[in-house]
């Protein structure tokens, strides 16, 4: 086998390009207080066998970005020698705990990287800024994955960490927080996405007190309305409206439309988990209405823009809809959802398919709920957690509804050879 294909198959899945591995394993090296290094050709080094071995800080940030021993990225110690992976000065569990904690203490502790005080500046905001769009790209097209997790927990750290490199004025020092806050809510979402509701909990509780010290209602936003979807995926629903509503009360949700359509559509997939028909029916008519009035040549954070139009609209109205029961309104909009959808959205494609099958399968259409379900890409989006997860639910409910049809036999012989021949 030529080269490193370990780590070729684990970028990957990942989602990383040889730059954004370079990026993501700088970031954990500055988190903890090194110099960032590695280069696009240090990673294709390493791709190509050329270096079977890289330095210990390379490893130990190797480790805590893919969350595995380095030797299982592919990489061999010299002479066999595998102690060799986590050298007294720098263990890979203090790296781990450093990245996980994403610099809170450093903040306190840290010395200026250049000897004096520097001056801290918009440019070291937007080159923060320009790694989170980087992380933004990764979790559309895969999502949910510890990966993304722990990048986003390395960024927050780097960001908390330059506080304490120099001064600042305190607009600077509120984007920064504002951008410590960014990034833990998207390992907020990367949490929820992977159904670790308890690591989700504890990334809320987090962004939020970071939130609140940025001052920016655009970053607290995104984190109360990512809490009511992940009291929604918990199945609290009370929970979820009331975090929703903190979101919608916000200056941001006043001010543009766009964030109140956002608003009001999460509040229409809470309410279908009430049985609400009528509240459903009302808070999608505001996000429409909402959707339609906002401005799209306004200025809006690129999470925002990234994910949010009427494709998410009507995914959301898919949801809804789906937890009422009403499977032929699902359909309609799994439909509409699925044709707006832009390319790059491959998880949200997957799981907006997965629901399709599922309101096919309400409706008793066994047949092409079961070719819906089976045109699901087996890797990488099928892989996802809560892609997994409605599968599942749809093959349980296809063996109740339908124990001795041959669509069930067919199902259960596809999802036996996915398991045992994965792509």
């Amino acid at each position: 086998m030529e080269g490193n294909q370990i780590l070729k198959s684990r970028m990957s899945e990942s989602g990383f390009t040889q730059a954004e591995l370079a990026e993501v394993v700088n970031g954990d090296l500055r988190a903890a207080g090194y110099e960032g290094t590695v280069s696009d050709r240090t990673v294709r080094n390493w791709l190509t066998g050329k270096t079977r071995w890289p330095h210990h800080r390379q490893r130990a940030a190797l480790e805590a970005v893919f969350n595995c021993p380095v030797t299982e990225l592919g990489f061999a110690p010299r002479g066999g020698d595998s102690s060799r992976t986590a050298p007294p000065e720098d263990p890979v569990h203090r790296r781990r705990f450093i990245s996980a904690s994403a610099g809170a203490a450093l903040a306190a502790t840290a010395v200026p990287a250049y000897g004096a005080q520097t001056r801290i500046g918009e440019s070291d905001v937007w080159r923060l800024f320009s790694k989170f769009a980087v992380l933004i790209a990764s979790d559309h097209r895969y999502g949910g994955k510890l990966t993304i997790e722990t990048q986003a927990s390395v960024l927050a750290g780097e960001a908390i960490t330059l506080q304490g490199r120099g001064t600042a004025s305190q607009r600077v020092r509120g984007a920064i927080y504002g951008c410590a806050a960014s990034f833990i809510s998207s390992a907020m979402w990367a949490a929820i996405d992977g159904r670790r509701f308890d690591a989700a909990q504890r990334h809320f509780d987090r962004a939020s007190s970071l939130a609140a010290m940025s001052g920016d209602s655009t970053i607290q936003f995104r984190i109360w309305s990512h809490a009511g979807s992940l009291y929604r995926h918990m199945g609290r629903p009370a929970d979820a409206l009331a975090a929703n509503d903190v979101a919608r009360r916000l200056p941001i949700a006043r001010r543009d439309p766009l964030f109140s359509s956002l608003g009001h559509a999460r509040h229409a997939a809470i309410q279908g988990l009430t049985g609400d028909a009528r509240a459903v029916r009302q808070a999608l008519g505001h996000a429409q209405k909402a959707l339609e009035q906002a401005d799209p040549a306004e200025h809006r954070p690129v999470w925002m823009k990234a994910f949010y139009d009427q494709a998410e609209l009507e995914n959301l109205a898919l949801a809804a809809y789906l937890a009422l029961g009403d499977y032929e309104s699902a359909e309609a909009h799994a439909h509409r959802s699925l044709a707006l959808l832009r390319p790059e959205m491959q998880r949200t494609r997957a799981i907006t398919t997965a629901r399709l099958a599922q309101s096919q399968l309400g409706q008793g259409d066994l047949e092409p709920a079961l070719a819906t379900a089976m045109s699901i890409p087996t890797d990488p989006t099928g892989e996802h957690p809560r892609v997994t997860s409605m599968l599942h639910d749809f093959g349980n409910t296809l063996r109740l509804a339908a124990p001795s049809s041959p669509h069930t036999r067919i199902w259960d012989e596809y999802t036996h050879d996915s398991q045992r021949n994965p792509q």
